[in-house]
């Protein structure tokens, strides 16, 4: 698997049709660079084998060598996995790696659409998938794309609200990914994810947010009370209906009463008196 990927990238490295000055390299060679080419070989020759400390070059799985000769992007592409060479004083290499790199965008501070001010923070992961084009056609190619990611996180974030910036991380992450990745072609770069990792509020907003939450909860709280009680009560006239059948059902619920007040041992025990006994001293 790992020997595809990289010979994919190898086939990405030799198409160099965005390399600025691509046609000119493969122009042919003046005859003033012809004749420091023969010097330079010249040169490895009479210094071998010493030359080939100077000469033979190795680079690793995971990057590729970028030569220039005389200033131009030599052709065939960036050279590598393995060892390359590169004649002494007229060619120039550079060393490109190709595995995923993150960085860190530094918090931003966001106007949202809502007029609300938040600062936010994300983490971004590319790699490199054209080295020659990294190498000839942005100066910094990482340096770059940080600097791309700060703006286009403001960009995004500017067009959202604050409840869409709280709930649809994942539709704004995919979002940013795909503008990084259209501008940083161009650049050899493909930006692979992009995660927001903290949404932070001004404290008065987050105090002013909880006293919502809170109310909202207290007036829930009151609707569902209510609703107890209204089926509570509904509850106690089907019972008093019942009981109004059967008199000896009513007492025997103040039986379970005073069972119920007994077993807590309580020092004080209330007898529950009917009132149909007072009836008679009532009347007299």
């Amino acid at each position: 698997m790992a020997e595809e990927t990289f010979k994919r990238h190898n086939s990405d490295v030799n198409d160099a049709n965005f390399v600025f000055g691509a046609e000119d390299s493969q122009d042919k060679t003046g005859p003033c660079a012809i004749i420091l080419i023969l010097i330079s070989y010249i040169l490895v020759g009479l210094t071998f084998p010493l030359s080939l400390c100077v000469c033979i070059k190795v680079v690793q799985e995971y990057e590729r060598a970028v030569i220039f000769r005389l200033g131009r992007l030599l052709s065939g592409g960036a050279k590598g996995p393995g060892i390359f060479f590169v004649l002494p004083c007229i060619e120039q290499y550079t060393k490109v790696d190709l595995r995923t790199v993150s960085f860190d965008v530094p918090p931003q501070e966001v106007l949202t659409k809502d007029s609300v001010t938040v600062s936010v923070d994300a983490v971004v992961y590319y790699r490199i998938h054209n080295p020659t084009v990294s190498v000839a056609n942005v100066e910094n190619a990482s340096h770059s794309t940080q600097l791309l990611a700060q703006t286009t996180l403001r960009n995004v974030l500017g067009t959202k609200n604050l409840s869409e910036i709280l709930q649809e991380r994942d539709i704004i992450s995919h979002s940013m990914q795909t503008i990084l990745d259209e501008a940083t072609d161009r650049w050899g770069i493909r930006v692979e994810r992009v995660e927001i990792k903290d949404v932070r509020l001004p404290v008065q907003l987050q105090r002013a947010m909880a006293a919502e939450a809170e109310a909202a909860r207290e007036a829930k709280a009151k609707v569902i009370a209510a609703e107890g009680e209204q089926k509570a009560s509904f509850a106690l006239k089907a019972a008093a209906e019942v009981m109004s059948d059967s008199p000896a059902a009513l007492q025997l619920r103040y039986l379970q009463t005073l069972n119920s007040i007994s077993s807590e041992k309580n020092s004080t025990i209330i007898f529950p008196l009917p009132i149909s006994l007072l009836e008679h001293f009532i009347r007299k």
